[in-house]
């Protein structure tokens, strides 16, 4: 029999692979990054909508705390919309290899947010990012489209999430991701009837393999991911679920080269330069915990 602690650790290794599978449904699913979003936020928000049913959550919360709240659902819309519009245009590999230098947009942020000193050696990781990412885009000048829509979806990804880590100061994570994606879908809404042909029936009939994908999408890859992260990190560390996490995009990256080995064959380069960034984003990992862990021992 498995203790608690090795079965919340394999638990743990299990949502990260989740995560990283997410891209592969978005290559997966065939209709493009807006529609593919609001179904999937749509899916999500009505299975969280049980969630707190169930659970009995409240969720009331003052009318500017909406607001705020409302404002990161938008911003994590447009950061799962650019994601998955990378993915469009160029491939899971580039998509997620840019999306790893959401460290270093954090590194920038959190500063600002938490009105901290920025930390040097943030800065030199950023440096070797930016090296990286200029050694991918030599290569691969095909895929700009996708290096630039995965630059800002890592942007978007990592203000998302400082904000989110300002938010659970005051909030239960199951209302904060409630309230952010009502809005996510309400914002996609108007876009879709905006800039769209809104919701015809044609919006509405997908393949059934597509509809399968999303509800996994929406279901496996989203709502559960989003409760079990939340129980996981009773009983583990934040180092180990922040470094674990980094893995996030290597668990995706094989996943493509084994599941989709034509389109996902890249060039020597770009291997060179992601390597390189996944470095940097493990060894901050590193880095920032191992510092959390001594400020918590000295205490």
């Amino acid at each position: 029999m498995l203790n608690d602690k090795l079965k919340n650790y394999l638990h743990l290794h299990v949502l990260v692979f989740i995560a990283g599978f997410t891209a592969i449904l978005g290559e997966l699913i065939s209709i493009t990054a807006v529609p593919l979003v609001w179904f999937r936020m749509s899916i999500a928000t009505i299975l969280i909508g049980f969630y707190v049913w169930f659970s009995k959550t409240k969720i009331k919360l003052p009318i500017t705390a909406i607001a705020k709240l409302s404002f990161a659902g938008i911003i994590i819309a447009l950061h799962w919309i650019t994601f998955f519009g990378a993915i469009d245009v160029s491939n899971v590999s580039i998509t997620l290899a840019m999306f790893s230098t959401g460290a270093f947009f954090a590194s920038l942020i959190e500063p600002i947010i938490y009105k901290r000193k920025i930390i040097w050696y943030e800065m030199l990781f950023g440096l070797i990012v930016i090296f990286g990412v200029v050694i991918i885009t030599q290569s691969e000048i095909k895929y700009l489209s996708g290096i630039v829509l995965g630059i800002i979806s890592a942007f978007l990804s990592s203000l998302f999430a400082v904000l989110n880590g300002k938010f659970l100061e005051k909030y239960s994570a199951t209302t904060i991701s409630f309230y952010e994606f009502i809005s996510g879908v309400a914002f996609i809404s108007i876009f879709l009837l905006v800039f769209y042909d809104g919701f015809s029936v044609e919006f509405f009939q997908l393949s059934t393999t597509d509809y399968i994908y999303l509800f996994i999408l929406a279901s496996v890859c989203t709502a559960y991911a989003f409760i079990a992260s939340v129980y996981v990190m009773r009983y583990i560390s934040p180092y180990t679920v922040v470094l674990t996490y980094n893995l996030e995009p290597i668990y995706g990256i094989i996943l493509a080269i084994i599941l989709f080995p034509e389109k996902e064959k890249m060039s020597s380069h770009f291997y060179y330069g992601a390597s390189m960034i996944l470095g940097v984003v493990v060894l901050n990992g590193i880095l920032k915990n191992r510092k959390a862990l001594k400020r918590n021992q000295s205490k």
